[in-house]
C-alpha cells in the first residue's frame, strides 16, 4: 500500500525492509530528522551510541563478520562522516559487507563550503565498493534497497549513501517492497576450469590447501573440510580464513605467510599442487613471488575475476562463489590417500611447533590461557600487532566467525568496536577483544560505550610498554633503532577503564591472569585485564619483509 512518507521515515522503512535490527553510530545536527524517526521506531531497531563515529563503523564491521549479515553505521556530515572513513576502508580490504548512512548539508549549500560540509561521497570513493549521494527524495529508497544488494552480492563490501538533510524532510510517496534475493555467483564457473582443476587434483602427490576469508565470506566450511578429507589434503589457512578449516583437525597446519608455522610455510613449498580458494595472496601471505610454491602448480578459486593472476600467477583458476565452485567440484574428484605425504606433513608440525618463553607471563601464555577457560568457544577480536598474531597462532578456531580481525588495512583500534558489535550480534557468546597497549589507547573510549550499553565484553590488553610489533622490526632490521616505540608513559589502563565505570584488574602472572579473567566470565559485565608483559616478547616463526616463505626463522635459528 502506498503512504506518504517523508525522508526519514523512508531510510528506516527500509532498514526495516532489509530485516536491521541494530544500528551503531552518533548524531548531529544534519542526521537529526533520521535520528528523530530512529527514536520513534527504538522498539524495532536498537541503536548503539558509540563514543566515536570510527567505532560505530568499526562496531557494523564486526556485526557483519560475526552474523553474515550486513552491519550499519551511521553518521552526521562533516568530521562525523569523514570519521567513518578508516572503518570503512577496513571493512572494504576484507571484502565484509557494511551499509553507511550519513546526512548532509540541505543541496542548495552543497558545494558552498558550508558548515560542517565536505564531499564524503568523493573522499571514500577508493574505499567503498560503491557510494551515493541522494539529492532526489523520490530516489532515496531505491537507492538504499540498491546500496544493501550490493553490500552483500557478489564480493562483498561497504556501500556509503549520504543524504542532505533537507532531503531527509522532503515527502513522496513510499511502497514497501520484498528485499530482492541474493543468489551466489555461479554463471562464470565455466567446465572446462572444473574439468583442468579436477585432474590436476588427481594427479596430484603432495597437494595442499589455502584457505582465505573467501570461504567464510561464501559460507563454504563444509565444502572445504568435504575437500581437504576426500582428498586427504593438509590445510593452512590465511589471518581471514581462521576457523573455515578447524584448528582441532590433524590435517590443519597453522597459518601461512610472515607469521605463519614452519610446518605450513615448509609443506607449501614441498607441495605439487597448491588449492588456493576464497584467497587474493596477500604479501604478507606469500612473501616472494618469484619463489611463493616454486614446485607446485596452483589453483586459484575466487570470485573476484581481477584477483586471478593479479599477485602470484596460477596454472588454473575458477571464478565465482567459493560455495557454489566447491559444491561441483566435490563431485568431480574421487577419493584419494597421501599416506607418504600427511606422515611428512605430520613430521614438520612436530618437528617446528609453536613454542614461547614459559618462565614469565608472555603473550602465547595469556591467548592460551584464554582458550582453555572458554572452551574454545569464545568470539574473539584484535587490533592489530604482535597481540594480533598471537591470537592467530595460540587459539584453536573451530568454527568460522569466531576471529574477528583486520587483515588487509591492519587497522590499530579496529578490535574494541568490532567486539561490541559482536557481542551485540552475538550475547550468547562470550566476546574477548585482545588488544596491545599502543593500539588500546587508539579507541580505549569505546569501554565507555560498553558500560553506557551493558555490553559485557571482556578487554585483555597485553601491554608491554612498546608498540611491539614495530619495535620487533626495529630490533632484527633496524640495528636496534627504537624510534618513537617505546610507550613508557603514565597511563594506567586500570584506572581508565574503571573512571569509564568498567571493572578492572592487573595481572603479572598468568596465575592472576587465570583469576582475572574467570572473575569476569563470572561477572558478565564489561571487564578490562591489564596484563603486563616483557617489551621484548617477540612473534615467532617469521619471514623476512620480501622473504621467501621456506626461509621462516625462530628464535633459536637466530
Amino acid at each position: 500500500m502506498k503512504q506518504i512518507l517523508n525522508g526519514s521515515e523512508i531510510v528506516i522503512e527500509c532498514l526495516k525492509e532489509q530485516d536491521v535490527d541494530t544500528v551503531f553510530g552518533y548524531p548531529g545536527g544534519a542526521i537529526l530528522n533520521i535520528y528523530d524517526e530512529l527514536y520513534k521506531h527504538s522498539d524495532e531497531i536498537h541503536h548503539v551510541l558509540t563514543s566515536h563515529e570510527q567505532g560505530a563503523s568499526h562496531a557494523a564491521d564486526g556485526y557483519a563478520r560475526a552474523t553474515g549479515k550486513t552491519g550499519v553505521c551511521m553518521a552526521t556530515s562533516g568530521p562525523g562522516a569523514t570519521n567513518l572513513v578508516t572503518g570503512l576502508a577496513t571493512a572494504y580490504m576484507d571484502s565484509i559487507p557494511v551499509v553507511a548512512i550519513t546526512a548532509n548539508v540541505g543541496v542548495s549549500l552543497l558545494g558552498k563550503d558550508s558548515f560542517q560540509e565536505i564531499d564524503i561521497k568523493g573522499v571514500t570513493m577508493p574505499v567503498t565498493k560503491h557510494n551515493y549521494i541522494v539529492k532526489e527524495i523520490e530516489d532515496l529508497a531505491p537507492t538504499i534497497r540498491d546500496a544493501f544488494r550490493i553490500a552483500g552480492s557478489g564480493r562483498k563490501g561497504p556501500v556509503l549513501i549520504d543524504i542532505p538533510k533537507d532531503v531527509t524532510a522532503a515527502t513522496t510517496y513510499y511502497e514497501s517492497v520484498e528485499p530482492e534475493k541474493l543468489y551466489p555467483v555461479c554463471e562464470t564457473i565455466q567446465e572446462k576450469d572444473l574439468m583442468e582443476a579436477a585432474q590436476m587434483i588427481a594427479e596430484a602427490q603432495k597437494p595442499f590447501i589455502l584457505v582465505g576469508g573467501g570461504c567464510t565470506l561464501s559460507g563454504a566450511f563444509e565444502e572445504v573440510r568435504t575437500l581437504a578429507h576426500k582428498i586427504q589434503s593438509p590445510v593452512c589457512d590465511t589471518l581471514m580464513g581462521k576457523g573455515v578449516f578447524s584448528g582441532l583437525d590433524p590435517l590443519y597446519t597453522g597459518m601461512l605467510g610472515m607469521h605463519g608455522t614452519k610446518a605450513s610455510n615448509i609443506g607449501v613449498s614441498r607441495s605439487d599442487l597448491l588449492i588456493a580458494i576464497g584467497c587474493r595472496f596477500s604479501d604478507r601471505v606469500y612473501g616472494n613471488a618469484d619463489t611463493f610454491a616454486s614446485n607446485a602448480k596452483i589453483i586459484q578459486i575466487d570470485i573476484d575475476p581481477a584477483e586471478i593472476n593479479k599477485n602470484i600467477i596460477v596454472d588454473t583458476s575458477i571464478v565465482g562463489d567459493v560455495k557454489a565452485v566447491l559444491t561441483v567440484l566435490n563431485k568431480r574428484i574421487s577419493e584419494k590417500e597421501h599416506p607418504e605425504w600427511i606422515a611428512e606433513i605430520s613430521e614438520l608440525k612436530e618437528k617446528y611447533p609453536l613454542t614461547y618463553h614459559q618462565d614469565k607471563l608472555a603473550g602465547p601464555a595469556i591467548v592460551e590461557k584464554i582458550y582453555d577457560l572458554t572452551g574454545g568457544d569464545a568470539i574473539i577480536t584484535t587490533e592489530v600487532g604482535q597481540h594480533q598474531m598471537w591470537a592467530a597462532q595460540f587459539y584453536k578456531y573451530k568454527e568460522p566467525r569466531q576471529f574477528l580481525t583486520s587483515g588487509g588495512l591492519g587497522t590499530m583500534g579496529y578490535g574494541l568496536g568490532a567486539s561490541l558489535g559482536a557481542k551485540t550480534a552475538r550475547p550468547d557468546k562470550v566476546v574477548v577483544n585482545i588488544a596491545g597497549d599502543g593500539c588500546f589507547r587508539m579507541n580505549m573510549n569505546e569501554i565507555a560505550t560498553a558500560t553506557r550499553s551493558e555490553i559485557p565484553v571482556i578487554q585483555v590488553v597485553i601491554n608491554n610498554h612498546v608498540l611491539g610489533m614495530v619495535r620487533q622490526w626495529q630490533n632484527l632490521f633496524y640495528g636496534q633503532r627504537y624510534s618513537s616505540t617505546t610507550l613508557n608513559d603514565k597511563v594506567d589502563f586500570v584506572k581508565v577503564a574503571e573512571a569509564m565505570g568498567a571493572k578492572a584488574r592487573r595481572a603479572t602472572t598468568i596465575e592472576e591472569f587465570e583469576a582475572a579473567f574467570k572473575e569476569a566470565l563470572a561477572f558478565n559485565e564489561p571487564y578490562l585485564i591489564d596484563c603486563i608483559i616483557d617489551s621484548d616478547e617477540k612473534v615467532w616463526p617469521m619471514v623476512a619483509p620480501g622473504g621467501s616463505i621456506s626461509e621462516a626463522f625462530s628464535e633459536e635459528d637466530l
